[in-house]
C-alpha cells in the first residue's frame, strides 16, 4: 500500500472521505498517469537570468495574437467583392472598396473595443517577431544552440520563418492601399522566378493581378494553417526545453550535470504568470496610444495607384532592400525574359535564412565536438562566432535602410541615388568591418579578464609610497568571480594531422578535412584568443610582490 493509498484509510480499515476534486484527480491519475509526470517535472529547477525572459515574451505574445485574433475573426469578412462604402467614417464614403476593406473599418469605427483589438494584435506581431529575432541571437551568441539543442534551434528558427510569412499574410487581408503594394511586391518577385513564375503568379491570384481570389485563399492560411503549425512548433519547443533542462551561464556550481536555479513549481511559475500579464498590459497600452496601421488614412487598394513612401513591417525591410538597392539586370534568351534583378535578391533572402538554420551543424561539424553542452558561451570567449553573428545584424541593418531608402532621403533630405549606391558598397564592405571590429573587441576583453584574473580589479584608490611612488591599490576578486572568468574551455582546433606515417607512406588528405582544418584554425585556432591564466601564473603574480593590493 503506497502512501497515497494509506492517506485516505480511516479508522477501522474503512475509507476515509475524500472530495470530489480528489476523486476526480485519481480518477485522471489513474488513465493519465498525471501525479507522476507532476512529480517529475512541477519541480525542476530552472536558472534566472533576464535574458532568459525573451523566449518567454516571444510565448507570451504567441498567446495574445491567438486571443486576439480570435475576436478579430468574429467581424472580419475576407471578401474581394466591391461595395460602395456608406459607414461610420464620413471621409470614405461613396468610396469604392472590397467587402475586406469596409469590415476593417466596420471593426475600427462600428465594433466596441475593436480598434483596440486591431492595433494590440499588431504590434503584439510586430514584438512577437523582434522577440523571436533577439531571443535567437541570444542562443546564437551564447552557443545555447550545440548538442543536444540543434534540433531546438531548427523549430525556433522555422517559427521566425513561419512568423514573418504570418505577419505577411497578415497585413494583407485588410486590402487597403499599403497591403495591396505590398502584394503588388510579392507578385512582381513570384513573376521573376524562371519558367513557372507566370504560372505560380496566375494559380496564387486566380488569374491577372490583383484577381479575385488572394484575400480568401490568404484567411485561412493566416488564421488556420500557419497558427496550427505554428502552435505545434511552440509547444515542442517548451517539451525539447523541459527535457534537455536549461541551459546556464558560466558561474559557480553551474556545470554540465546540474543547475542552479529555482523550481518552476511554484516559484517560476508565478513569476511567468506575473510576467504574462505584464506583457499584456504593455501591448494594451501600446495599442491604446500608439498608432498602427491606420487603414482609413491609407485608402482602399487601386491597382493604378502606389502610396508614397510604402514601407513594409521592420522583420520584411531586409527582403525589400536586397530588391530595391539590386541592379536591374536581365537576361533576354529564347524568347524568354530572366529578371536577374529581382530574381537574385528573391532568391538571395531565403539562402540568407537557410545559412542560419544550419549553422549548429556546421559547427559541430568543424569542431567534432559531441559533448552535451548546459552552460553558455560568454560571447568574447568566442569571437569568430560574435564577429559572424555581428556582421549578419550589420548586414540587415544595411539592407533595412535599402528597403526605406525613399523614407531616408525624404526626411535627411539626401539624394535616393547616393543612398542606393551607399547600401550597393556597404552590402560588402560593412559586414566584413563589423566582423573585425567586434572579434577585436572581444579580444580585448578577454585580455581585459585575464588582467583581472591576474591582477585584480582596479579600486580607484590611490596610494603613495614611502618613496614617493604613486600606485592604485587593486581588489582581488573573489573565487567565484575568478571561477566564472575561467571557467570556459580552449580546446586546441581540429587538424588534418601528419600527411605522412611513421613509415614514412604519404598519407592523403580528403578535401573536406582540409577544409575544415582551415575553418577550425580560423574560428577557433590559437588567434581567436587569450590563453586563460594558469594557476602557476596566478600563484607567480601573487608572490612576486609586484601587485597592489
Amino acid at each position: 500500500m503506497d502512501a497515497r493509498s494509506a492517506d485516505r484509510q480511516g479508522t477501522g480499515g474503512r475509507p476515509a472521505q475524500t472530495g470530489k476534486g480528489e476523486r476526480l484527480a485519481d480518477w485522471a491519475d489513474g488513465r493519465l498517469g498525471i501525479y507522476a509526470l507532476a512529480k517529475s517535472q512541477m519541480r525542476k529547477v530552472f536558472p534566472d537570468h533576464p535574458s532568459f525572459m525573451l523566449g518567454e515574451i516571444c510565448l507570451y505574445t504567441f498567446i495574445i495574437l491567438i486571443l486576439t485574433g480570435v475576436y478579430l475573426t468574429l467581424f472580419f469578412e475576407p471578401s474581394m467583392a466591391e461595395v460602395v462604402y456608406n459607414g461610420s467614417y464620413e471621409p470614405l464614403n461613396g468610396i469604392v472598396m472590397t467587402r475586406a476593406f469596409e469590415s476593417t473599418l466596420e471593426i475600427s469605427f462600428d465594433v466596441r473595443g475593436g480598434l483596440l483589438i486591431r492595433q494590440i494584435h499588431h504590434w503584439a506581431a510586430v514584438v512577437f517577431v523582434a522577440g523571436m529575432l533577439i531571443h535567437m541571437m541570444r542562443v546564437f551568441f551564447t552557443g545555447a544552440f550545440r548538442k543536444p539543442r540543434e534540433l531546438n534551434w531548427l523549430f525556433g528558427w522555422t517559427l521566425l520563418f513561419l512568423g514573418i510569412i504570418t505577419g505577411l499574410t497578415g497585413y494583407s487581408l485588410p486590402d487597403d492601399l499599403l497591403s495591396g503594394t505590398g502584394i503588388r511586391f510579392a507578385q512582381g518577385a513570384i513573376l521573376s522566378v524562371p519558367v513557372v513564375g507566370t504560372y505560380l503568379s496566375f494559380f496564387l491570384f486566380g488569374g491577372e493581378f490583383p484577381g479575385h481570389d488572394i484575400i480568401s485563399r490568404l484567411y485561412p492560411i493566416h488564421i488556420l494553417l500557419l497558427p496550427g503549425i505554428m502552435l505545434g512548433l511552440v509547444v515542442v519547443h517548451l517539451i525539447l526545453i523541459f527535457y534537455h533542462k536549461h541551459t546556464q551561464y558560466p558561474g559557480p556550481g553551474h556545470n554540465q550535470k546540474s543547475v542552479v536555479g529555482m523550481p518552476f513549481l511554484p516559484v517560476y511559475m508565478a513569476k511567468a504568470g506575473g510576467f504574462f500579464f505584464l506583457v499584456f498590459g504593455v501591448l494594451s497600452v501600446m495599442g491604446a496610444i500608439a498608432t498602427i496601421n491606420p487603414v482609413w488614412a491609407i485608402g482602399p487598394y487601386r491597382p493604378d495607384l502606389v502610396g508614397t513612401g510604402a514601407q513594409p513591417d521592420w522583420y520584411l525591410g531586409f527582403s525589400e532592400g536586397l530588391i530595391r538597392v539590386m541592379p536591374g539586370w536581365e537576361i533576354n534568351a529564347f524568347g524568354h525574359t530572366l529578371e536577374l534583378g529581382v530574381f537574385i535578391p528573391f532568391s538571395l533572402f531565403p539562402l540568407i535564412m537557410l545559412a542560419i538554420g544550419v549553422y549548429p551543424f556546421i559547427e559541430a561539424w568543424i569542431t567534432g565536438d559531441k559533448r552535451e553542452h548546459h552552460v553558455l558561451d560568454r560571447p568574447r570567449n568566442v569571437p569568430t562566432r560574435t564577429g559572424l553573428g555581428a556582421a549578419w545584424l550589420s548586414l540587415y541593418g544595411v539592407l533595412l535602410i535599402g528597403g526605406g531608402n525613399d523614407i531616408v532621403a525624404t526626411h535627411l533630405h539626401l539624394s535616393i541615388n547616393s543612398i542606393t549606391w551607399f547600401v550597393r558598397v556597404a552590402f560588402f564592405v560593412v559586414p566584413v568591418l563589423t566582423f573585425i571590429v567586434t572579434k577585436r573587441i572581444c579580444m580585448g576583453l578577454q585580455h581585459r579578464d585575464r588582467d583581472k584574473v591576474l591582477h585584480g580589479r582596479e579600486s580607484g584608490t590611490i596610494k603613495r609610497l614611502p618613496h614617493g611612488e604613486y600606485i592604485e591599490v587593486h581588489e582581488q576578486l573573489s573565487q567565484s568571480q575568478r571561477f566564472t572568468l575561467t571557467q570556459h574551455e580552449q580546446l586546441p582546433p581540429y587538424e588534418v594531422g601528419p600527411l605522412v606515417d611513421a613509415n614514412g607512406v604519404a598519407r592523403k588528405a580528403k578535401p573536406a578535412q582540409r577544409l575544415r582544418a582551415r575553418l577550425a584554425r580560423a574560428m577557433f585556432g590559437p588567434q581567436t584568443y587569450i590563453p586563460k591564466p594558469t594557476p602557476e601564473e596566478y600563484h607567480r603574480e601573487l608572490t612576486s610582490g609586484e601587485h597592489h593590493h
